[in-house]
């Protein structure tokens, strides 16, 4: 049995000795001075002896206070425990233990818990917005953060990049544009952000800026990225389960912040423009290119360069010219890049015969018409892209190719000729319209249209019209010829008869008109436009107020019309900007039951239009129009002048500005004169489609040729404008400033098209 009575003696002896009679240790280790002192000097003598003479060595404790531990004896002092025997051993065996001794030591098998998914996607966020943290590490090792007197442009919402204090960038604002074009962390909702998806989206945009600074030349950018000011709501955990958002407002996400050193701009060193240096027009190709060494190694540069010689190859003559990709070769040691542009020239043609894969659609001869070259002429690819888009303004074609052909090569003595296969493909030849409309004075009207744009090849349109208007009845037959004689002119014959009941007089109408024209179309908007045309009217009429039973009087009238007017103005629907100027003169000759007269009818319109910002333009408009050579009772009511109406004074009725009879009804004039002040002010409703139109018009008709503003009316308002592909709708409310009795205080006005 073991003897635990010296046991403490033992363990304190072993304590003492090891602190002093170790003296090798002692030598090479200073003893601690305070624990010095509490050793005895007869511990230090002989700590043995010390260790022995203590109260338990000399006083032997008493038996029954010992704890029995003979159960302890067996093979090597300790029995095996098992089965029944480790049942034997009493608790009480051991003073102070009161947990019952277990029936075996068998370990039941552990069962492992399932992996919790929060703990896994903390795990991927973890390695997420480490690597969030990381430092891009650029060719040749990155060069430290920024100091503070860096600069900062703020590219977007939480997104930063900085630059030394010292970088001079050019294209600083081009950098910015075009990154907040590309940046992956521009799309990022920061409502919806986390620093995972930060991560990720920054570490993409860092090479997007790599990516545009080698655009600029900048082959030695360090770009890194990381992130500042996050927040517990960007490094949030998403549950697997779906919860409720919470109410109030988005807790402030981390700033991505680039740090940017550009690095030197590689110049241009040397410079390879293939075969363009043994061709005869090397100088003027060289100055197109307009790149020279020693410019910056920009892409954008580089490709607009060979744009323009692209281009001036097809300028003067070389038909079949190639031009393949540049090659930028990046010289890191040189700091410069050389270019190599491959360059096929195949010599100078010019053109010869123009051919249709549809001649009973479209004739060679019809499509030479359209174009502003001739056979001989040097070839020149502006003018082929000019003649496209010719073949397409005629509206019934539907595509378009045109592809030049090489009928012979180029000699020494000669250039090649090439030929224009021109490819067509038909489009609707067919279309229906209508219209509805409402004005003072004129009424409700509706008006519809049917048309064959190409009924007699080449482009003779057939177009059957008529309008139904508690005002108005009309039915009309006309026929065109587009590009008649030359590109651009047309012929147009028309035919209608019509039915008018105004506030100024009843007519019964047959017109007949043929006409020549040049006119701008909706792909070529003209300067300049002229139309001559002649013009035979009969007509039967009774001036509004007349007696009951007064008959109507007949009119034939025979007039020339000619028109000459600028346009200057930047759109021929919905203009901004410039001005538009007309003149109109007519003479005519009227012919009434016996009586002849003669008279000349002029008109003087111009309008300007003035953006004063971006979502305000001034409009404005004046007309001035004469009659001369005859007195009004020898003019048909339905060709003397008047005003008032949606196209000239607002808040007035259609014709009701000028002289009236006993009975208050217009008579018409002599002159006119008009103004129109209006402001077009785009609203960001419909995307910008819908805007509003405060206006003032104002004018008179006079009783003599000479026009005049005595007595002069005046009409205000507002209109509405909704912008669609084929003009915009409008919608004017007017009402007159100084009325005249019995006149409606408000006017309502329903087009298509500004009103001038």
């Amino acid at each position: 049995m073991t003897d635990f009575r010296n046991a403490g003696s033992v363990c304190l002896w072993a304590l003492i000795a090891a602190l002093v009679s170790v003296p090798a240790e002692a030598q090479t280790q200073p003893t601690d001075p305070a624990l010095t002192a509490l050793i005895p000097d007869s511990a230090v003598a002989d700590p043995q002896q010390w260790a022995l003479d203590t109260d338990a060595a000399h006083h032997a404790p008493d038996p029954q206070s010992l704890p029995d531990v003979t159960w302890l004896d067996g093979h090597d002092g300790i029995a095996p425990v098992s089965g029944a025997a480790a049942g034997a051993i009493p608790g009480s065996a051991i003073p102070g233990l009161t947990i019952a001794w277990p029936d075996t030591f068998e370990v039941p098998p552990v069962e492992l818990l399932s992996p919790d998914p929060d703990i896994a996607d903390v795990a991927s966020v973890t390695r997420e917005a480490g690597a969030a943290l990381d430092v891009a590490m650029p060719r040749g090792g990155w060069r430290g953060p920024l100091g503070a007197d860096a600069v900062v442009r703020h590219a977007g919402p939480g997104i930063d990049l900085v630059f030394p204090h010292d970088t001079a960038l050019p294209e600083m604002d081009d950098l910015l544009d075009r990154f907040d074009e590309l940046s992956s962390l521009r799309t990022l909702g920061r409502g919806d952000d986390n620093l995972a998806q930060m991560s990720r989206r920054a570490q993409d945009d860092v090479g997007v800026l790599i990516q545009i600074l080698r655009v600029y030349g900048y082959y030695d950018a360090e770009v890194s990225q990381n992130l500042v000011g996050l927040s517990a709501a960007a490094i949030a955990v998403q549950p697997s389960a779906p919860t409720v958002k919470a109410h109030g407002p988005t807790p402030p996400a981390a700033t991505v912040r680039f740090e940017i050193v550009p690095g030197p701009r590689y110049p241009l060193a040397a410079i390879d423009l293939g075969d363009i240096a043994r061709s005869p027009d090397q100088t003027a190709l060289i100055t197109a290119f307009a790149l020279k060494t020693g410019d910056p190694a920009n892409t954008e540069t580089i490709l607009a360069a060979r744009g323009r010689l692209i281009d001036q190859l097809g300028h003067i003559g070389y038909a079949f010219a190639k031009v393949g990709d540049p090659a930028l070769s990046v010289d890191h040691e040189a700091l410069n890049a050389d270019l190599a542009l491959p360059v096929t020239t195949g010599g100078k043609y010019v053109f010869g015969q123009v051919t249709s894969s549809l001649p009973r659609f479209i004739n060679a001869r019809h499509l030479q018409r359209m174009a502003r070259f001739r056979r001989g002429k040097t070839f020149d690819h502006r003018l082929v892209d000019d003649f496209r888009q010719a073949v397409l303004s005629t509206g019934i074609v539907g595509g378009v190719t045109i592809a030049p052909r090489e009928v012979s090569p180029p000699t020494a003595a000669a250039p090649g000729i090439a030929d224009l296969d021109v490819t067509l493909t038909k489009g609707p030849q067919h279309s229906v319209t209508a219209q509805i409309g409402q004005s003072s004075g004129q009424g409700f009207y509706v008006e519809g249209s049917w048309e064959d744009r190409n009924m007699f090849p080449p482009e003779g349109m057939v177009r059957v019209r008529g309008v139904l208007g508690t005002r108005d009845e009309l039915a009309g037959l006309t026929f065109r010829r587009s590009n008649f004689l030359a590109r651009d002119q047309a012929f147009t014959a028309d035919l209608y008869a019509q039915v008018q009941n105004t506030d100024a007089y009843d007519a019964h109408t047959l017109s007949a008109t043929a006409s020549l024209s040049k006119q701008s179309t909706l792909i070529f908007q003209k300067r300049w436009a002229w139309s001559l045309e002649i013009e035979a009217i009969a007509t039967r009429e009774l001036a509004a107020g007349s007696a009951p039973g007064t008959p109507f009087t007949a009119y034939f009238i025979g007039a020339l019309p000619m028109t000459l007017a600028y346009d200057g103005s930047n759109n021929l629907l919905d203009p901004v900007r410039g001005i538009r100027i007309a003149g109109t003169v007519s003479p005519a000759i009227s012919i009434q039951d016996g009586p002849r007269s003669s008279y000349v009818m002029t008109q003087f319109d111009a309008s300007a239009y003035q953006p004063v910002s971006k979502l305000v333009v001034l409009a404005g408009r004046v007309r001035l129009a004469s009659i001369s050579g005859t007195s009004i009772d020898n003019i048909a009511p339905s060709q003397r002048l008047y005003a008032g109406g949606g196209a000239s004074i607002r808040g007035y009725a259609y014709q009701a500005v000028g002289p009236r009879d006993s009975s208050n009804n217009p008579l018409g004039g002599l002159s006119v004169s008009e103004f129109s002040l209006e402001a077009r002010v785009r609203t960001g409703l419909f995307n910008g489609a819908f805007s509003v139109v405060p206006f003032l018009d104002g004018g008179m008709t006079g009783t003599t040729p000479t026009p005049t503003m005595r007595g002069a009316k005046f009409g205000a308002g507002i209109g509405v404008r909704y912008k669609t592909t084929f003009g915009p709708i409008r919608i004017d409310i007017g009402t007159p400033l100084n009325p005249y009795p019995h006149d409606s205080r408000i006017g309502v006005y329903i087009a298509l098209g500004q009103a001038f």
